[in-house]
């Protein structure tokens, strides 16, 4: 053996060797470009040159709409775990588990309650990174929760949207929550309290056909998938090439589908502006620009 080539070569190579972070730079979808991943988050998570938005966390999105670190994290109702028992190639309690570690969440919805622009609001997030943003029992309780908290502290309710649809592992169960949220959603528009919408990418299936076009504004983020089945499905089902941009939110937004198509960044704004307005209250107040002080008068001679 010889132990210069085979012992004392490998370990002076470890010693000069540099580690680069596995996330460093992020590649764009859109355009394909190479980012450096610090650029990206510092904006809010949406490429700068191509403007692609990429998808945030629950935690994320609050930390973006509230003022600083006033809002409070509503806890969501507990429900039965796997009341089906159910199991496909893993069992769903496991895809729980897993889900619940990944995210750090109990499941797809988180809501918080505080100003956004000096106007308070009860927002809810759902996250596609729990299982696909999915609605099960515990995001339709979750969603009830939050509407009776705006209806508690006669507040707008906004609720940002993502999932594939409903969660197949609770079947019945988990269709039964688009009436369920229906009802809440009707709770809001008794008690005269705004609900807005904001799609951002994707919102399918049965959520796209319950709570999330049911809102009294409907935002969306650009180039966010909006529809109920995806193009594919669609494609082999009438046999015919789709348009350009089909499901998208511009192209939902020029058939009347979606109210406005915003950016991110004005997001915040946006939403504390209707809420004003939909709720009456006063705009901040202008400081008012000091009188000109009036010429004094020349004594006469």
């Amino acid at each position: 053996m010889n132990w210069i080539s085979e012992v004392v070569r490998p370990k002076i190579k470890t010693l000069f060797k540099r580690e680069t972070p596995e996330n460093l730079w992020i590649k764009c979808p859109e355009s394909g470009q190479m980012v450096f991943h610090k650029d990206v988050e510092a904006n809010q998570w949406v490429i700068p040159v191509s403007d692609h938005h990429m998808r945030v966390n629950a935690t994320q999105r609050l930390q973006y709409m509230f003022d600083g670190e006033t809002w409070l994290d509503v806890p969501v109702p507990e429900v039965a775990t796997d009341p089906l028992k159910f199991r496909d190639e893993k069992k769903y309690v496991d895809r729980l588990k897993d889900a619940r570690a990944k995210t750090g969440m109990q499941d797809a919805f988180k809501i918080g309650y505080g100003r956004v622009d000096d106007v308070p609001m009860v927002i809810a997030v759902q996250d596609f990174s729990f299982m696909g943003g999915s609605l099960g029992m515990a995001a339709g309780e979750a969603f009830v929760k939050a509407a009776e908290t705006a209806i508690e502290k006669k507040t707008p309710f906004i609720l940002f949207v993502a999932s594939g649809g409903a969660r197949m592992q609770e079947g019945i169960l988990s269709l039964m929550q688009m009436p369920r949220t229906t009802v809440a959603v009707r709770m809001l528009n008794e008690a005269r309290l705004p609900y807005i919408v904001v799609l951002t990418n994707p919102t399918t299936g049965g959520v796209t056909a319950s709570y999330a076009m049911l809102g009294d504004i409907h935002l969306a983020e650009p180039g966010a998938l909006i529809g109920f089945a995806g193009p594919r499905v669609i494609e082999q089902t009438i046999r015919e090439k789709l348009p350009e941009g089909f499901q998208r939110s511009e192209y939902l937004k020029d058939h009347g589908m979606v109210d406005a198509v915003v950016h991110r960044h004005e997001l915040k704004p946006t939403i504390a502006r209707l809420c004003r307005q939909l709720m009456h209250f006063a705009l901040p107040e202008a400081k008012a620009a000091p009188k000109a002080k009036e010429p004094k008068a020349k004594a006469e001679k």
